[in-house]
């Protein structure tokens, strides 16, 4: 039975591998400035179109579609190129990019968000793949593989809750333009960060110089394709966030539950409904650090307790969002969304940290990019419905009823793919 992940693996992870310390200060500041600027992206939204819930959905799909039209050149270009100069090009662009948004803040340019919520998303699909596959090369051995799974995935935790709490806090008492400006530093400081690491990347070894046209050449996209189909246990596991992802609604309804149900009737006017919208997404934030944290305690670096602590999590998220969608105060509300997204968060790290153990360096980058192209699919489907239903006149409540429910189907199919380990 393998040994139960300690704390002290964090420390000795951090302290000892400069090249994980780098990526993990970089993700810190690069997230931390998403979140802050998310919550101002979503309250300038809602003011702009009336309170429509469909904005909210628009723009989140804005922020997830393009990962499934950019996958398949994502996949051929991290299998390709050094993955850490992509990162860096990936960083430097997304400054650029969210610095014009301050632009179209300033001249209330609402379409011109849309577009670069587009853009900005290209360039996020291009750099996560690279970022999680490198862990790999980067870890001297499997424990480190599964701590960096879980610290990076309690940062982005601890980052979300911190972030849409100071966010919120930030935009009402400082201005939107403020909170746009620290999200551009963070993604120049992050660059920076990057650049500083070295490491061998091993799937550079006999790759040839890389054409404009092989970017429309899809064979490497169907090898990848067949390397992946050829293991039925990587296909159900590569397949787990998938499911994760009819969770993607809970952008549409904790925004809309933030500004309707658990608004922060003391501040009045816009700004509660702002907070209150934090508020909520700060305990979603919560439940994510939760999650790793304790599973890491109790899994290790088992694989057969991973493939178990997956199942846990898509129960907890269906308790979660059935929970959600009965209660009246904003203790319970945040009670059951720790539970929903300490669910989340181990379908997250688990999956990732199971398909980078068992796929190929030289694959690595397109089984990632189809991984979060699967993803995208489920939430922008379930965001899309989530908006549209609210839209309608049903309640934000009742979406979340629907959320939980639907979150019986993964556990249902996950209980079946475990029988492939048997």
């Amino acid at each position: 039975m393998a040994a139960r992940l300690p704390l002290a693996a964090y420390w000795r992870l951090v302290a000892g591998n400069a090249n994980f310390r780098r990526l993990w200060i970089a993700q810190i500041v690069s997230e931390l400035g998403d979140w802050l600027y998310t919550v101002a992206v979503y309250s300038q939204l809602l003011k702009a179109t009336g309170g429509q819930a469909k904005s909210i959905a628009l723009a989140f799909i804005l922020q997830e579609f393009p990962q499934l039209l950019i996958s398949p050149v994502a996949g051929v270009l991290n299998d390709r190129l050094s993955r850490r100069s992509l990162m860096i090009v990936s960083d430097w662009a997304r400054a650029a990019i969210v610095s014009v948004m301050l632009v179209a803040q300033l001249q209330s340019w609402i379409w011109l968000m849309y577009v670069l919520l587009f853009l900005e998303t290209i360039f996020w699909a291009i750099f996560e793949p690279a970022r999680t596959a490198v862990i790999p090369n980067i870890a001297r051995n499997e424990e480190e593989t599964v701590a960096a799974n879980t610290l990076s995935s309690i940062t982005w935790s601890v980052n979300f809750s911190l972030g849409f709490s100071i966010g919120g806090f930030l935009a009402a008492l400082g201005g939107v333009y403020t909170v746009f400006t620290v999200n551009t530093l963070s993604f120049v400081l992050s660059a920076l960060l990057i650049r500083r690491m070295r490491f061998v990347e091993p799937h550079l070894e006999g790759v040839g110089k890389l054409r404009a046209r092989d970017l429309l050449d899809f064979s490497p996209v169907v090898e990848g394709v067949r390397y992946v189909c050829a293991d039925s246990k990587l296909l159900a596991t590569l397949l787990v966030k998938m499911g994760l992802g009819l969770v993607g609604a809970n952008w549409v309804v904790l925004t809309m539950l933030g500004e309707r149900k658990f608004a922060w009737d003391a501040l009045g006017g816009a700004s509660a409904g702002m907070m209150g919208m934090s508020l909520l997404l700060s305990f979603r934030g919560l439940g994510a650090l939760v999650g790793p944290l304790v599973g890491g305690m109790f899994t290790g670096a088992g694989q057969d307790r991973m493939r178990l602590a997956i199942l846990a999590g898509f129960l907890f998220s269906a308790a979660g969002y059935i929970g959600l969608s009965q209660v009246s105060s904003i203790a319970m509300a945040g009670f059951c969304l720790v539970i929903a997204h300490a669910g989340t968060s181990l379908q997250w790290v688990y999956s990732t940290t199971l398909l980078q153990l068992n796929s190929e360096d030289r694959f690595r980058g397109r089984v990632f990019s189809a991984e979060f192209a699967f993803m995208t699919i489920s939430m922008t489907l379930s965001s899309a419905a989530a908006g549209l239903l609210i839209d309608w006149g049903v309640a934000p409540e009742r979406v979340a009823l629907y959320i939980g429910c639907s979150m019986l189907v993964p556990v249902a199919m996950w209980l079946w793919a475990l029988r492939l380990w048997r």
